[in-house]
Parts: C-alpha cells; sequence; structure tokens
C-alpha cells in the first residue's frame, strides 16, 4: 500500500496502469488495495480509473513531494545550467521499483540537441539510475540480477560484480556516469541530491554526445552536477533533504570524512 501511495503522490494523480507499471502488482490486486485506500480516506477517485492523494493523507503530510511541485523549484535551475553549459540536464526520480526521468530542458541556443528523453530507465544502463542505486539500498544490485541485466550496446554492464563495482566507485566520487553503454555515440553524467533519505532517491544529470562529452569534459562536469545539487537541496529544505554526498567523502555523525581507498 504504501508504494501506491508514493506513484500516486509523485505522479499528483495516476492510472490503476500507472501504478501496476511502477509497482509490477498484477491489475485485481492494485484495484484491491486502491480501493481500500480510498475507504480510509488516503486515496480519491478523480476520474474512472484515476486516483489522487486523498485529504486524510494531506493533513497527516506536512509536505508535498508531487512531480508538479519539485519541477516548479528545480526546473528553472536546470534551464540556467543547460543554457550555461550547453547540455542537456535532466532530473530524475525513483518511481517505484524503477528510476524514471521525469523533465529535460534544453540549451536556449536554436541547435537540435540528443537528450534521453522521459521515462523509466535501466538501472545498469544509465547514469541517473546508477546514481541512485549507489545510495539507495534497496536499488543496490544484487545475485538475483545475474543474468537479468540486458546487454544495448557492447559497453553495457551484464555483470552483477561489474555493476556492484561500479557503484562503489559512484559512492566514492560522488557521482555516475553513462559512456554509450544504452545508446551510441550518447554520454551522460548524473549524481543524486542526497546520499540517503528522500535526496538519495532524486538525481540530476547532463547528456550529450561523445564528441563533446571527453573523459575530462565528463569530470568536469561531475564537480558542476555535484555543485547544483548541493544547491537544489538547499532550495528543497523543507523537504528534509540530507546533504549529497561529497567526491571521496563519507559522513561521520554530522560532518564529512575522507571514504577509505579501495584496494
Amino acid at each position: 500500500m504504501t508504494l501506491i501511495l508514493e506513484i500516486v503522490g509523485q505522479k499528483g494523480a495516476a492510472t490503476l496502469a500507472d501504478i501496476c507499471t511502477h509497482s509490477d502488482l498484477p491489475k485485481p490486486s492494485a484495484y484491491r488495495l486502491a480501493q481500500d485506500l480510498v475507504g480510509a480516506g488516503l486515496l480519491e477517485p478523480v476520474a474512472r480509473g484515476r486516483f489522487a492523494i486523498g485529504n486524510r493523507l494531506k493533513r497527516i503530510t506536512r509536505s508535498e513531494q508531487s512531480d508538479r511541485a519539485l519541477l516548479e523549484i528545480i526546473a528553472p535551475a536546470l534551464k540556467q545550467a543547460a543554457t550555461r553549459h550547453g547540455a542537456v540536464f535532466f532530473l530524475s526520480r525513483l518511481r517505484g521499483r524503477a528510476v524514471e526521468i521525469i523533465h529535460v530542458e534544453t540549451p536556449e541556443s536554436g541547435v537540435s540537441y540528443l537528450h534521453p528523453g522521459l521515462g523509466k530507465r535501466p538501472l545498469h544502463a544509465c547514469s541517473c539510475s546508477k546514481a541512485v542505486a549507489a545510495f539507495s539500498s534497496n536499488l543496490r544490485a544484487t545475485g538475483a540480477l545475474e543474468g537479468r541485466l540486458k546487454a544495448f550496446t557492447e559497453f553495457t554492464l551484464t555483470r552483477v560484480e561489474d555493476l556492484e563495482a561500479e557503484l562503489q566507485v559512484i559512492r566514492q566520487r560522488g557521482y555516475a556516469e553513462c559512456v554509450e553503454e544504452i545508446d551510441r555515440g550518447m554520454c551522460s553524467v548524473a549524481a543524486p541530491l542526497g546520499e540517503t533519505g528522500f535526496g538519495a532517491t532524486m538525481s540530476i544529470g547532463a547528456a550529450g554526445s561523445t564528441r563533446v562529452f571527453s573523459p575530462a569534459f565528463r569530470a568536469r562536469m561531475g564537480q558542476e552536477i555535484i555543485a547544483l545539487t548541493r544547491a537544489v537541496a538547499a532550495s528543497l529544505g523543507g523537504l528534509d533533504l540530507d546533504e549529497p554526498a561529497r567526491p571521496g567523502q563519507a559522513r561521520q555523525g554530522d560532518t564529512w570524512a575522507p571514504m577509505p581507498q579501495a584496494r
């Protein structure tokens, strides 16, 4: 039931099909649980087969975390970053059991830019998903994924041990990369808004061609995106976001300390 509430709350209003897509629940189970939530006043029907958060739950919660509410704050920052860096910037969030790109901003240059588009992204082949998975324990790779990691290109990670090693690198440096792992000629860099809590369920990224996103450019962009996530997290202070992880550091109480180097 909690997963259904999260899905509906994030989307603002969700259909039964949305709930099934993001929860992997069969339609009869999703319908029955949604009706139970309606009966408890936690959801309310707004159209046939479409639900929104109920007034009772709105009174219980103190802050809104819907896509609409987040984009009112984050979208302008993404637009400024896209124009400043001449690259596509995007916002992603954990939706049910997958990471989904929910907003994309392109530079105001009049030039057509390639970008990843909206929707669900594979855990192992997109920087936005890996950035969230590295800090969200419920998305981290396990043995259950063995043999299920689809190869989109010859650069896609298809072994769980390779993915787990990359997630460790991401936790150390603070940002994730995707280099032609899902689309040939495309690269992206992304960082989570926080190391734990609600911030760890969202990421901000930038994407572009391999011609522009060279290794040196990706390293610089990683630092730029980390700085952007800190600024965005500060502006979302009312949502109880944790401070984003800093590259090569781990949290100790209320301070940050160097992480042990991998041997």
